[in-house]
């Protein structure tokens, strides 16, 4: 997969606002800017470089998936043990798996596959995030 296909597929969903900031391409459901689903890099920056995205055609998507799918995916990885270089491998991302965010970095074959299933998932949390903050404004 190349990242412009990744880029086609996330914004091809539904109701998906993108915007370029700090490097990134960050998508979001709406006009809820708040919390990304899915963000895109593609360079090193001072305070991300431990992906080593300076490589020719290397980039790195981050996917926010529910805490079920983060943790039968990566949730047993050690931190020590990562290797946040490596292509096309599931990882918990590097500053947010907290907020069970995974990345893969040049996702190919059966994982691209996965990759455009976590994104439609990633989607569809945001979507239902989005909808309870409207009713909540409906309802105040």
């Amino acid at each position: 997969m190349k990242q412009a296909e990744v880029e086609a597929f996330t914004a091809g969903l539904e109701r998906v606002e993108c915007t370029e900031n700090y490097g990134y391409i960050f998508f979001f459901v709406g006009d809820d800017h708040f919390r990304p689903f899915v963000t895109l890099a593609s360079a090193d920056y001072e305070y991300d470089s431990v992906s080593h995205l300076d490589r020719e055609g290397v980039f790195r998507v981050n996917i926010g998936v529910g805490r079920e799918t983060f943790d039968s995916l990566v949730g047993a990885a050690v931190p020590e043990e990562i290797d946040y270089t490596a292509l096309n491998v599931f990882l918990p991302h590097p500053e947010y798996a907290r907020q069970h965010f995974l990345c893969i970095l040049n996702p190919s074959g059966e994982n691209a596959d996965k990759t455009r299933e976590l994104i439609v998932e990633a989607h569809g949390l945001a979507a239902a995030r989005l909808a309870r903050r409207e009713e909540k404004k409906e309802g105040e």
